[in-house]
């Protein structure tokens, strides 16, 4: 067990906020029913879809012992919106990386929500933890999704967790069980797995997104520049080699999701058509190491290997 401010959480794990719509209403609640933290991705969800799918996964939790959160991105251009939107539906934890707010903290304070940055260094780490920052998710390069560092977790999450007093997980490179357990030996209080729960049977995706998991092998999973203006490791795909050559179709459209954008194309639609199975249009985030998954397992399969790890 592990507390989150005064909030307890039975299994150290978080479920990683997977944009775009890739973490959802029922990934969440199955997770946060196994006694880990359930997370939605908000990032793109307009006001009412972040808050339908709250009550949604709410209604869906019937065990004790787990929480319900949300993560949103920094870089989206609603994220105060979505942030005082989770607030207002009272999740336990609000997960936010991509880029950092000091403002949040502010709008958080007294409502009970407890607030998580997603860091790379110890300067950043000592920052929230002085802002009032509840735990801090460390994540690295080796990590799904927009990255703030080129080094491995395995790299930098020690340092931080010897020098910060709030509760560490450990993010990037957990597949496995013994990879947590590796990750515990570093000081953390608990990890954050993404791309092990995109392969499981909650998660409301494609099944060939999935398959794409199991299917892979090393050295298929490569970093490309993503049009945040961040790197970002994916499986390689036709869109993904034409965005690493920079030939990448470039948008028709656009509706103002980032902050900042290059434009070069739309990171939005390339995930929303690779999470519906587009393998030559469609982006596919992915670990480093998720070529370790070969198998789709439901939650309560993934927790039941992974409980060892965290004796009660």
């Amino acid at each position: 067990m592990v507390k989150i401010g005064d909030l307890s959480i039975k299994t150290p794990i978080i479920q990683g906020g997977m944009a775009i719509r890739v973490s959802m209403a029922k990934l969440a609640a199955a997770v946060a029913n196994e006694g880990g933290l359930g997370v939605i991705a908000g990032t793109t969800l307009s006001i009412e879809e972040l808050k339908s799918e709250i009550k949604k996964a709410r209604d869906m939790i019937v065990n004790k012992g787990g929480a319900l959160g949300v993560n949103i991105m920094y870089a989206a251009t609603n994220f105060m919106e979505l942030v005082k939107a989770s607030i207002e539906e009272k999740v336990d934890v609000i997960i936010f990386g991509a880029g950092f707010s000091r403002d949040i903290f502010e709008v958080a304070k007294g409502t009970g929500v407890k607030i998580v940055p997603i860091v790379s260094t110890l300067k950043l780490a000592k920052i929230s933890q002085k802002l009032g920052a509840d735990a801090i998710v460390v994540e690295g390069g080796n990590a799904g999704g927009h990255l703030g560092t080129d080094l491995d977790s395995w790299d930098i999450v020690e340092d931080i967790a010897k020098n910060i007093d709030i509760p560490v997980f450990g993010a990037g490179g957990v597949i496995t069980p013994e990879d947590a357990q590796r990750m515990m030996n570093l000081g953390v209080s608990g990890v954050q797995m993404g791309s092990r729960f995109v392969a499981s049977e909650e998660c409301e995706i494609d099944r060939k997104f999935k398959e794409m998991y199991i299917n892979a092998k090393e050295g298929d999973i490569v970093r490309m520049m993503s049009s945040a203006g961040l790197p970002a490791n994916a499986i390689i795909s036709p869109f993904v080699e034409k965005i690493r050559e920079d030939r990448a179709d470039r948008p028709t459209k656009c509706i103002k999701c980032l902050k900042k954008c290059t434009y070069k194309f739309c990171v939005n639609e390339r995930l929303v058509r690779g999470h519906s199975g587009d393998f030559e249009g469609g982006i596919f985030f992915a670990g480093k190491d998720a070529w370790k998954i070969n198998e789709i397992l439901s939650v309560k399969e993934i927790f039941d290997r992974f409980k060892k790890v965290f004796k009660e």
